[in-house]
């Protein structure tokens, strides 16, 4: 029931402590397991849960089966005392896992599909109860380490890697992450957190994706001139946002709109001929208004 690696690609541990054992520890940790991976934020594909099932049996003349009860949720005195030790596992629609451990020669078809039954019976019961706690799984802590998983071009691995791993090393040092990236085009970034992380989601963005006329992009001013300002929208590209896109008042200096190292939305209103990027800062805000 665990997700696949590529829809959650974690390593899980799951550990189970248990304080004192009356019945099956294993079972209350395959309950106790399930919640806690929800309540981590794993996308489990469905619950489990589980419960140990017992046997009593009194021979009647030859046959060993004469009498025979099947105990649901067995005690610790039930398991010593009993004949049977089986634990079923599953989801509402099968089993996951089982384990039988018995102290008589074997079980009868008819012991095994009445134990199955009442097996069934007990861990819908459970789940019902499970599911009055926890039914889905939580959003995982934005303290917790975070792993994204992005596309981008393949011929834009080369502009990601940079000459000699340069782009890709200054990433990895100015975010504090990892990043991995496939022949494919897929790019996992590992940051021990998910501000990191997404901060490192943008600026990978920013290299390998081609500015897209009429978005609007939160830039940076990094140079102020006569005419407008320079404005960089994803990391290495920069734009021009001239100074008759500053407002619809005239302006007669841009530095009495912008300043230096001022975070602005603009809009990305034409890519020219030449490839250069023309920005409007008065159409940005009028477009988030």
């Amino acid at each position: 029931m665990i997700p696949s690696i590529q829809e959650f690609p974690y390593t899980v541990r799951v550990v189970s402590e248990i304080m004192e054992s009356n019945g099956s520890s294993s079972q209350a940790s395959t309950c106790g397991g399930c919640l806690s991976l929800l309540a981590a934020g794993v996308p489990m594909k469905k619950m489990v849960a589980g419960i140990a099932m017992g046997l009593i049996t009194e021979p009647a003349g030859d046959n060993p089966y004469g009498r025979y009860q099947i105990l649901s949720d067995i005690l610790g005195e039930e398991d010593h005392l009993g004949d049977m030790d089986f634990k079923v596992a599953g989801t509402k629609d099968g089993i996951t896992g089982f384990q039988m451990d018995i102290k008589i020669a074997g079980v009868t078809t008819e012991i095994m599909q009445k134990a199955l039954a009442q097996a069934k019976a007990g861990r819908l019961h459970i789940l019902s109860i499970m599911e009055k706690c926890i039914n889905k799984p939580q959003p995982i802590s934005p303290y917790a380490p975070k792993i994204i998983t992005m596309k981008i071009s393949p011929d834009k691995i080369g502009a990601l890697i940079g000459p000699g791993g340069k782009n890709i090393k200054a990433l990895c040092s100015q975010y504090d992450v990892t990043i991995n990236t496939e022949d494919d085009g897929t790019v996992q970034i590992y940051g021990r957190n998910g501000k990191s992380a997404e901060e490192a989601k943008l600026a990978v963005k920013g290299i390998c994706e081609d500015p897209e006329v009429g978005m609007i992009y939160n830039g940076t001013v990094k140079r102020i001139m006569d005419f407008g300002a320079f404005v960089e929208i994803l990391p290495g590209k920069e734009g021009l946002c001239h100074i008759s896109k500053l407002s619809r008042e005239r302006v007669n200096k841009v530095s009495d709109v912008l300043k230096e190292g001022q975070q602005i939305p603009v809009k990305l209103i034409e890519v020219d001929k030449m490839g250069r990027l023309n920005l409007s800062y008065i159409d940005a805000l009028e477009a988030k208004k």
